[in-house]
């Protein structure tokens, strides 16, 4: 549990694996930028003195968190009704969709130049690089993050030319969650081999229970196992940025890491019609006992403490690293991770400072920080060492083990890696290669297409 100095030195081994300048060099401050309110008290004094701050704010959220009752979406609420209690000239009005629905919303915002004063962005090329080349997005004070504990190269991806534009909220490790009690009940092992995979894939077949669900009808966890298999098949995590930078996708370890995915789905390892169920019903598969393993990002951990989920399922989920293939050059202890989702601040927000201050004041360690980590919510992108209690969930303990041991790291998702288009054609192909409509030769040359 106390190995976070190698988690440092991994994700600042990822900071240089994207070739983004991040965060070296100090923003100026703003002479005009107010200082942050500390605390209740000293925001009620500063509204004492001279009617300042109490003038009525309104502040428009863009969230893609709509689920208010667990998870993150219930910490994002909390930090809002704290933030309102103790600045109550401040109303934060909250716009909320599921990713997909999200993005296509964002974008009609864009569209209009008129974004919401506060919106969840992702630090990956395909989402946040056109966003910041067309101003859309604030420049944030680097200095004012200086003892907030983020872990070395997170803010990568939300930086561009030294400037940040946005903040993490999370450290996604891509995983196999799975029930502890279906796998003991039925005298079955957790597989740490791809062989023994299959193995496992055959019994809950026999049983009647589907191995393992997947959200294939979004396509992007597909895009994402696609990148697992790279990584876990050649245990070189420059290789996929830099093939993409080049434009060059030539390298036969593409091909091979599509054939290893084809052969894990050959055996019956996902849900039927996998392709067609979303994130909803793939997650309540595997909620319900129906499903034995659920691939899916170390964000899904709440489950553990969702009372949604009947208590023999949430009691009893555990996580592993996705086996390499055979022959594989990596090792055990490579991950797929990267820092995904956070928030940023729009540029022509009419109450950008304030704006600022509340989004300053989420990522205060004490509030998003210790809030994910002691709720079982998420692994936050910020240090959470201090805030181990002792009383974690066992797939905390698993995911922050996998995170402290690993040896090397994937970065970016290969949908993430390029512009918004090759995003779109990457996780069409990729569920078209799922479905069997295309083969692993052809996945890979069309992928390459698409980056030209």
């Amino acid at each position: 549990m106390r190995k976070m100095k190698r988690v440092v030195g991994l994700f600042l081994m990822f900071t240089l694996i994207l070739s983004i300048t991040a965060c070296g060099s100090k923003t100026e401050q703003k002479a005009d930028k107010e200082a942050d309110v500390q605390s209740e008290e000293t925001t009620q004094e500063t509204n004492t003195e001279d009617g300042a701050g109490t003038e009525p704010v309104t502040i428009k959220l863009f969230t893609n968190l709509p689920d208010r009752t667990t998870g993150q979406g219930f910490l994002e609420q909390q930090i809002i009704d704290k933030y309102m209690q103790e600045n109550p000239n401040v109303t934060i009005e909250i716009e909320a969709l599921q990713d997909e629905a999200y993005k296509t919303k964002f974008t009609a915002y864009t569209s209009s130049n008129n974004l919401p004063d506060v919106l969840s962005v992702w630090g990956q090329p395909a989402f946040i690089d056109p966003v910041i080349n067309s101003g859309y997005l604030a420049e944030l004070n680097e200095a004012d993050y200086a003892d907030y504990n983020f872990i070395p190269g997170s803010l990568a991806g939300f930086s561009k030319n030294g400037k940040i534009y946005g903040l993490p909220r999370n450290t996604d490790i891509q995983v196999v969650f799975y029930n502890k009690k279906l796998f003991a009940d039925n005298g079955i092992s957790v597989p740490t081999t791809m062989q023994e995979l299959y193995d496992v894939a055959d019994k809950f077949n026999a049983l009647g229970i589907a191995p393992c669900s997947i959200d294939g009808k979004d396509k992007w966890p597909l895009a994402i196992m696609y990148t697992d298999f790279i990584m876990k098949l050649t245990g070189d995590n420059t290789l996929l940025p830099n093939s993409i930078g080049a434009k060059d996708l030539s390298d036969p370890n593409f091909k091979k890491a599509a054939d290893a995915m084809n052969e894990l789905i050959s055996k019956d390892f996902f849900q039927k019609s996998f392709t067609a169920s979303d994130y909803g019903a793939s997650r309540n598969l595997f909620a319900q006992g129906k499903a034995a393993m659920f691939y899916m990002g170390s964000w899904e951990m709440s489950m553990a403490t969702d009372e949604a989920i009947p208590e023999e399922v949430r009691n009893n989920i555990g996580a592993f690293n996705l086996p390499s293939p055979d022959g594989a050059k990596s090792k055990t202890t490579d991950l797929s991770a990267w820092n995904g989702g956070g928030y940023a601040v729009a540029e022509k927000s009419p109450v950008k400072e304030e704006a600022i201050k509340f989004l300053n004041y989420i990522y205060k360690p004490e509030n998003w920080a210790k809030g994910a980590w002691q709720n079982g919510i998420c692994i936050p992108a910020q240090s959470y060492e201090e805030y181990l209690t002792g009383n974690e969930t066992e797939v905390q303990q698993t995911l922050t083990n996998l995170l402290s041991q690993a040896t090397n790291i994937s970065g970016t998702p290969i949908n993430d890696c390029g512009t918004p288009t090759f995003k779109t054609t990457s996780e069409d192909l990729s569920q078209q290669f799922a479905t069997g409509m295309i083969d692993s030769e052809t996945f890979v040359s069309k992928l390459n297409e698409a980056l030209q």
